[in-house]
């Protein structure tokens, strides 16, 4: 999978994180560890250091002058946290939140990142 993809899928991720959050608490019920939380957790998880190993190595080839390696390793390890405490009620809600909104944003920026030097080598093939 492309990580333009991989990334877009995370930004999305982010979103049914925070819906599944207040679902949880309005139905005010724990979920089912292993039919719902684990797998779910699981293929995220696997997404994330796919992602991360790619992203670590557009960093590197790219060098953008904003992004680091250490904010994409920030991320996953927060998302990895977030992506399980969605799934419960008891969760602090401050919390999950900032670090839902962090994690999104820095993805987000990550994501426009690489649709700009998607669109810079566009250009410089047509020159």
């Amino acid at each position: 999978m492309l990580l333009i993809e991989q990334t877009s899928i995370l930004i999305d991720e982010c979103t049914k994180c925070v819906e599944r959050f207040w679902k949880m608490r309005e139905e005010d019920r724990a979920p089912d560890f292993f039919q719902e939380v684990k797998p779910h957790a699981d293929k995220i998880h696997a997404l994330l250091k796919d992602w991360q190993q790619q992203a670590d190595v557009w960093i590197k080839e790219n060098r953008p002058k904003y992004m680091h390696s250490q904010q994409i390793a920030s991320a996953v390890e927060s998302m990895e946290q977030f992506v399980v405490q969605s799934f419960y009620k008891e969760t602090s809600k401050k919390r999950f939140l900032d670090a839902t909104h962090s994690t999104s944003y820095t993805i987000k920026n990550f994501y426009n990142l690489i649709e700009e030097g998607n669109r810079d080598a566009v250009e410089k093939t047509d020159d």
